[in-house]
């Protein structure tokens, strides 16, 4: 990967199967087809293009995404990372660690709440703009591609610098007392205990299952546990612990997952400060922003605490506003840093 472009390259990471999974038989999510991935990516780099990007680089896949989206563009270099793939969140952990030596500007994320998760993983300081394309999205945004891309292009190439154009995002942390990981101990929207039998299971959360949830944020307008706090009126971080529905006192009703409903019985449900350590023992599997990643020991203490030290992400809106104050987009400045002038 060796370019003779002088300036940073703008990375894209897709999730193949983001948008695909089991969980549109057993509820309602859309589906986002390859064919939708191939146009995304496509109106991405062209927006990027518009603003000064010379080359971009991207994880290759079965489906050839990259590929297809790129092959009749000019005037730009795709670098299409190709290495042997594992068929999970490691393959984008891998390709955003290659991002940040190759110096990218900025990362567009194609996917879901756990994608833009293994992409933190693997390059935590990152500027980046998630697009949704997954199952859970309450963490990516629902942006049009096009201006994403102008506006990664625009922090990529420094036109907008990333202080001003980005949000430092509060985040979940995990850790225990017991010398084994809690995973990677990191969920970006939300950190759910449960008594489920398997780690991995994509099925839908069973509320007598649950246990406990530790919330980054309370939105009232998003899908699955993100809006669980809002739905008690709370705002901001919360921790919520569980009850069975049927022995419970207090219920609330929560959209856990596209066009799916579910009555959760409610033991406690409080506010958190940043920083605020909450404890949990008992065992149980662990499921960050919807994903059951790791299971703990009955003999464990879990220490969960809501964090602002997360990602730094794109502001799509701020950096177009700040671009088009310094006249970038007026053909009769300097702004422009393509190699022909618009008409």
């Amino acid at each position: 990967m060796i370019s003779s472009s002088e300036e940073p390259p703008l990375g894209i990471i897709v999730n193949p199967k983001a948008g695909s999974d089991v969980r549109r038989v057993l509820a309602a999510a859309s589906t986002t087809t390859l064919e939708e991935k191939i146009s995304i990516v496509r109106r991405v780099v062209l927006g990027a293009i518009e603003v000064g990007v010379d080359r971009v680089i991207i994880n290759h896949d079965p489906h050839e995404i990259a590929r297809r989206a790129t092959e009749t563009l000019n005037g730009i270099d795709i670098d299409i990372v190709h290495r042997s793939l594992h068929f999970n969140e490691q393959d984008t952990i891998e390709v955003a660690g290659i991002q940040r030596r190759e110096g990218c500007g900025a990362v567009v994320t194609l996917g879901g709440d756990g994608t833009n998760r293994a992409a933190v993983i693997g390059w935590p300081e990152m500027a980046l703009l998630p697009i949704s394309t997954g199952t859970n999205n309450a963490f990516p945004a629902f942006v049009e591609p096009t201006i994403a891309g102008t506006a990664a292009g625009l922090v990529a190439t420094g036109v907008v610098a990333a202080a001003d154009a980005t949000d430092v995002m509060v985040v979940v942390r995990v850790d225990s007392d017991a010398a084994t990981p809690v995973g990677d101990g990191l969920a970006l929207v939300d950190a759910i205990v449960t008594q489920d039998r398997f780690v991995g299971s994509l099925e839908l959360f069973d509320p007598r299952s649950l246990r406990m949830a530790v919330l980054a944020r309370s939105d009232p307008s998003a899908v699955g546990f993100a809006s669980l706090g809002a739905r008690l009126d709370i705002s901001g971080p919360a921790l919520v612990r569980f009850v069975d529905p049927e022995r419970a006192e207090r219920h609330v009703r929560v959209a856990t997952a596209p066009g799916h409903y579910a009555t959760l019985g409610v033991a406690e449900a409080m506010r958190l400060e940043l920083d605020e350590v909450v404890e949990y023992s008992g065992g149980g599997v662990i499921a960050y922003d919807g994903e059951r990643m790791w299971r703990s020991q009955p003999e464990q203490c879990l220490r969960f605490s809501v964090c602002a030290d997360g990602p730094a992400v794109i502001d799509t809106e701020m950096t177009m506003r700040l671009a088009a104050s310094q006249g970038f987009f007026e053909s009769s400045g300097s702004g422009f840093r393509r190699s022909e002038a618009p008409p």
